[in-house]
């Protein structure tokens, strides 16, 4: 029988989000989709991802969920709006570049003291201390300076940037993760705390755990000539999965040999012979697959047991009989979205509750719901403190 319910396992958190673009708001929407209410607090002209077409997905799919404050906070009347959200709210995340929180007012010393009990996440580019806190950076500039690019992910040619923005993703799922340490830690202990994370230090995180950190320069040694993408006849790409595990290339041995026995010889049969040849192997595979369309790939290698996958687009792959069978595409919205992937139980952990909002949306029903009367929200508009839907 079909689950309605999703897991809301944070029901009743709330937070307040200052951040723009991806990495703070994809850390939020994972607390949004898991039950925390998020109160998106933007600028009167929004939250930049609104403005750029290109960043129309970063935008609708990062900050679903969430309710829209639009706030002028370098207004000095914004203070008693920013201290009543604080004083009700569990967690604020915020990206803005380092000292700018505190010279708008909603720094976390201040926050933290209106509300002792309070998670304050600071999510920016090189941390808020040490001699980088200040340079300016995107997504690229962090993979550059953690050494993401001393690694090929293809055995020919130099390191490529990925389609994936493997900083800001990374920064974001795992200050979404420190957050949820600190609500676990306060329900103990009773006390907030300052988590200062960085795009660039999460992405050393993981050069570290996958390659270490001993590397000093540019070695074209990708591990597997057999781990790799590869063109098919009818210009399909297809990944082949063979690495590690040495049932996997027998396997796919076995399925090649009848129509390609040079896949016998023996400079290629052992995990040694394979990278110590590994030009002429690589070289070998691409002809290969362009031998055939990647249908007949696809079937000849999953019949025999060869980790393979067909590169599809996102909409084939929202579209797969298995992303159907599992429920990962949440269509109720205006938009197909995919929430938080876990299920719990049977549940879902996560649905589109509401699509991300229109600019300022909430905002009446947010300041009424901390105390003021309509004629303030009325005089806080007029003032040019706030702006949206005002009733």
């Amino acid at each position: 029988m079909e689950q309605t319910a999703s897991w809301q396992p944070l029901a009743g958190i709330r937070v307040l989000d200052f951040s723009v673009l991806l990495p703070g708001p994809l850390a939020t929407v994972m607390l949004a989709d898991l039950g925390a209410e998020v109160v998106k607090v933007e600028p009167v002209t929004g939250d930049n991802a609104r403005n750029v077409p290109a960043l129309g997905p970063i935008f609708r799919n990062a900050n679903r969920n969430k309710r829209s404050l639009a706030l002028n906070l370098k207004h000095p009347d914004s203070a008693s709006i920013i201290e009543r959200l604080a004083a009700r709210s569990d967690v604020v995340v915020e990206t803005f570049r380092p000292g700018v929180a505190e010279r708008l007012g909603v720094g976390h010393e201040k926050l933290q003291a209106l509300h002792p009990g309070l998670i304050y996440c600071s999510l920016s580019g090189y941390g808020q201390s040490g001699p980088w806190r200040d340079a300016p950076g995107h997504d690229l500039n962090y993979l550059a300076a953690a050494g993401a690019f001393t690694f090929s992910g293809h055995w020919f040619g130099k390191p490529r940037r990925s389609g994936l923005p493997v900083a800001d993703m990374s920064g974001g799922s795992l200050a979404a993760c420190a957050i949820l340490s600190a609500l676990q830690e306060r329900s103990r202990t009773g006390r907030g705390v300052y988590l200062d994370m960085s795009l660039f230090e999460a992405t050393l995180f993981f050069t570290a755990a996958r390659h270490g950190l001993d590397r000093d320069r540019f070695i074209p040694d990708h591990p597997y000539p057999t781990n790799d993408l590869f063109e098919t006849a009818d210009e399909r790409m297809v990944a082949l999965g063979v690495g590690t595990e040495e049932h996997f290339w027998i396997n796919f041995r076995n399925a090649v040999a009848p129509i390609a026995p040079e896949i016998l010889e023996p400079r290629f049969q052992t995990d040694a012979g394979r990278r110590q040849h590994g030009d002429e192997l690589a070289t070998w595979l691409q002809r290969l697959f362009r031998t055939r369309p990647a249908t007949e790939w696809m079937e000849l290698l999953q019949r025999h047991d060869v980790p393979v996958s067909l590169c599809l687009t996102p909409k084939e792959a929202s579209e797969a009989e298995h992303v159907r069978a599992r429920r990962m595409v949440d269509g109720s919205g205006t938009e197909a979205t995919v929430p938080f992937p876990v299920w719990a139980d049977g549940q879902r952990g996560g649905r589109m509750e509401r699509p991300a909002p229109q600019l300022g949306q909430d905002t009446a029903d947010i300041l009424t719901e901390i105390g003021f009367s309509k004629a303030e929200v009325g005089d806080f508009k007029r003032a040019g403190i706030v702006s949206g839907e005002l009733g």
